[in-house]
Formats: C-alpha cells, structure tokens, sequence
C-alpha cells in the first residue's frame, strides 16, 4: 500500500482536498470550544444578583430580576388553555359535572361552591371568588378564619414573621385581605439568600414533629415533593390548641393512610360539620394529595413530585427547574417520557384508563351515600332515636370519608390507582352496611316503601334539594368584590411601595 506522501505526489488534488478537509475540522472544533466556554461563562454570571431585598419579600417579581429564567416559566402558570379528559388548567365547575356532591356536602360551604382550580397564578383571585369565602362587609365578617389564607401567598410569610403564627391563626380572613395579594410564589418554597429550598409553612414541621422526625434532615429529592407537602395535603383547623386561634395541623400523628387519619381524627372526637340532612358527624378531606402520592409507586421509586410537575429544561448553557408547574400532561416529553419510552399517546391512554376506571367505581359510591343521607333523613322524620342512628352514621362517616379522601386529591387515580381502588371499595361497603342498617331501622318505624333517587341532575336541582339561598349568596359575593376587594388592593399597593429594594 502506498503511504499518504506517494498518493499525493501522483494525485496532489488530494493534497488539497486533505487540507480543506482539516481547515473544517479545525473551524468546527472552535467553534465547539467556543461554545463550550460561552456557555460556561454564561453559567458562572447567570445567578449574578441584581437586587437585594427583605428575606420576608413576597413579591415574586423581585425575585425575577435575580431568576428571570425561572419566573419567566413561572409566569406561564397563568396560561388556563390545557385540558386533560376530566382536569387541566382551566376552572371547572365540578359541582355542575357532578351535582351528587352537594347533597354529599349539605350543610358545609363545599355545597355551595366547589370548582377545579386555575392554579396557583390565581390563587388570590379564585379564593375572592368563591362562594365559600362569603362577602365580609367590615374585617370582622365572614365566616373564614385567617387560615384559610395559610396556602394562597408568600405574604403569608411576612405577616407569620412580623406578628407571629399564633396572632396569624387568631385573625380573620377579612382581617387579612389588605395584607395579602401576592398570589403563590418564590418566597413560599425558597430561602431568600441561598435559594435553598425550605419549609416556610409550621404546619408540616409540627406534623413531622409529632411522627418523631426532623423535616430539616430531609435529602434536596425529598425536598421536592415537600415544599409541595406545605399545602397539598389533608389538614384541620385545631380551635383547641390556642383558644381563639384555628390553628392549622396535619393529622399525621398516627400514620398517613386514610384509616391512620381517621383514627386520628376519631380519637380527638373530630368533626368538620354535621350533615344538614343525615346528622352525621362528617369529615371534609382537603386535598391529600401527598399522602396519597407516598402510598404509589413513584414515591416508592424515588420520584419527586418536581420531577414530574416541574421537570428541569435547558436554555443556552443553563439547566434549571421549569416553574411552570402543570400537569405532567401537558409536557410528556420532558415529564413522563425522561423515564418512560412509550409514545406520548400511549402514555396519555396508560393515564386516563386509570382515571376513568377510578372514577366509575368512585361514582357508585357517590350514589350509595346520596341514598344514605335521604333515608337516614327519613328515619330522623319518622321518629329514630339516636341509639338507633348511631352505628348508621358512623358508617356513613366513614364511607364518606374514603369518598372524599380519593375524590379531593389533584391526580389521585394516577399517583396511586391500587390504594385508591381499596380505599373506594371499603367506603362502598361502608356505605351498604349503613343502608342495610337503615332499612331495618325504617321497617322498625313501619316505613316499608323504597324511597326514590331524588332528582338532582344538575347543580341548581341539588343546591335546591338541600334549601341553599343560592340567589342571596351570589349577591353577597357581588357586593363584596364591588367595594371590599378594590379597597384591600389599593391598601396593599400602598404599603408595598415602603419595600426594601436595593440595586446591586
């Protein structure tokens, strides 16, 4: 074989061509050199800080100068256009999709107003809106405690350092309105010198408390589900702790199964209402959505609910946690399929046949405990005693509990299909024993008749059904957007413009 110096001495276009060939390898391999430095350049003065503020500052756009990137994803959280098969981003009335949950809710303000929420871009908006909140007229009126406002705003934060958590718990809701407008943000999740992710919220440091552990120890991978954990939850209002105060606390002293919580609530005899129509002694999951998530098999594995709901992404030389906290989706690509290889459509189909089954057996419950709570009536009204009531509202307590616990977390039938499908099935045995003891308390009576599904097809039917003042109602709120909330956010834009602020 000829060696390269012969070849070029009888073909010396090669010579030529191995030059060019070289000079574009050469350009390429700086241009990649180029590159690399820029971008590590670019990463070395991406967190440069801008400003320095209050380490209690809630205003997340100050924390933008400093993180444009992340609250610039973050700012996409307003967008409500994505919708899943039954959820999404945009408000979903779910008591008009399923009007059974008023009569489930009588006698409690979820019967009133209960919709899917935007997100947290609207956090503050959505809890003005609601019909739960009513329409205080002076910070003294109303029927919600300051706690209610406990996950809405980093303004939380503020109020929690400056007066103290117990003042906190002890105020109104309308006490608070001027003081907090900031809607869910940087400060709720992140330290403000280290950008450390922390525990800004009490409630889940007593809750770790109480199980014997230190939520401090907790690994970054834990962190980002438990910055989550401060408010996707199930929690109560303990009005015996501190009097005059509704003291938030997580019933997690015993375990966070369903059973665990409920024996938890059982033995502090514990109720969040008593049912308008059955008289039972009722408990109102919030949104466990932890809870539930532990007990799947993505927390088994390691996964963090940020890996799916805000998976990192890349932009120039920069990797970093995509604040646009959505349904995972909305995003396969960087959520499910960093993991999964399946096409996104079958992934799409793994998760709705999960929920559609879920929310068939879930259904049949929902109509087991409307019939419970019509012909326990019937059996107040006829003349039971409360020996004979006692059992059948216990059961119906319970039954309703499992309901709500797997109807009120956000994904549920996902994050843990399996314990959801146990937990259902138990309420809907739960709920037939309650009608079977009913039955023969009713014959007992001398009621023998079947007693009709009662006509609640829509929202307005079943708010009907259960005697709610729905016209009253809305015009209260009315009135309290007119005059209440503009005078609330001029007050706070007033006060915001004393904020520390300085340029670096």
């Amino acid at each position: 074989m000829k060696s390269i110096r012969e070849q070029i001495s009888n073909k010396p276009w090669l010579g030529w061509l191995l030059f060019a060939a070289t000079l574009v390898i050469v350009f390429f391999l700086g241009l990649l050199a180029s590159t690399i430095m820029e971008r590590r350049a670019e990463a070395m003065f991406a967190y440069t800080p801008q400003v320095e503020f209050e380490s209690w500052e809630p205003r997340s756009a100050v924390w933008g100068e400093n993180f444009p990137r992340e609250y610039q994803s973050y700012l996409q959280t307003s967008d409500t256009t994505f919708r899943s098969q039954f959820n999404g981003s945009a408000m979903i009335d779910m008591l008009e999709v399923d009007p059974k949950m008023v009569v489930l809710w009588a006698g409690y303000a979820f019967a009133k107003d209960y919709n899917q929420g935007r997100g947290h871009y609207y956090a503050i908006t959505d809890v003005y809106n609601t019909l739960r909140t009513g329409g205080p007229k002076k910070p003294e009126d109303g029927p919600q405690p300051a706690t209610c406002w406990t996950c809405k705003s980093p303004d939380v934060v503020r109020i929690m350092e400056r007066d103290g958590v117990e003042a906190f718990y002890k105020k109104t809701w309308a006490q608070l309105g001027p003081e907090i407008v900031n809607f869910i943000g940087c400060n709720d999740c992140h330290d403000a010198k280290t950008m450390n992710l922390r525990i800004s919220r009490p409630a889940l440091v007593e809750a770790f408390q109480k199980m014997g552990k230190d939520v401090t120890k907790s690994t970054h991978q834990e962190m980002r589900s438990l910055v989550c954990a401060q408010c996707h939850v199930e929690y109560y209002f303990n009005k015996k702790r501190v009097e005059g105060a509704a003291w938030l606390t997580f019933p997690w002293e015993k375990g966070l199964t369903v059973e665990k919580m409920e024996e938890y609530y059982d033995a502090i005899e514990f109720s969040d209402w008593t049912h308008a129509l059955s008289k039972a002694p009722m408990l109102k999951a919030q949104h466990p959505d932890y809870e539930i998530y532990k007990t799947g098999v993505h927390a088994d594995r390691g996964v963090s609910c940020a890996d799916c709901h805000m998976p990192f992404k890349s932009e120039g030389g920069q990797k970093f946690t995509d604040h646009h906290m959505t349904s995972p989706l909305n995003n396969v690509a960087n959520s499910c399929q960093v993991c999964h290889r399946e096409e996104t459509a079958k992934l799409i189909e793994n998760v709705y046949q999960r929920q559609e089954r879920i929310i068939e057996i879930r259904d049949q419950l929902e109509q087991l405990l409307v019939m419970a709570h019509v012909e326990a009536k019937k059996a107040w009204d006829l003349g039971a005693t409360e020996v004979q009531m006692k059992e059948i509202l216990q059961d119906i307590r319970k039954a309703q509990w499992r309901w709500d616990f797997s109807a009120a977390g956000h994904g549920s039938s996902f994050h843990s299909p399996v314990e959801m499908a146990r937990v259902i099935g138990n309420g809907i045995r739960l709920a037939q024993d309650a009608r079977i003891k009913l039955a023969r308390v009713l014959a007992k009576l001398g009621f023998n008749e079947a007693i009709a599904y009662p006509d609640i097809a829509t929202k307005a039917k079943a708010q009907q059904f259960i005697g709610l003042p729905m016209e009253d109602l809305r015009k209260e709120k009315a009135e309290f957007l007119q005059t209440m909330v503009p005078k609330w956010l001029e007050e706070a834009a007033a006060r915001e413009k004393s904020y520390k602020v300085t340029r670096m």
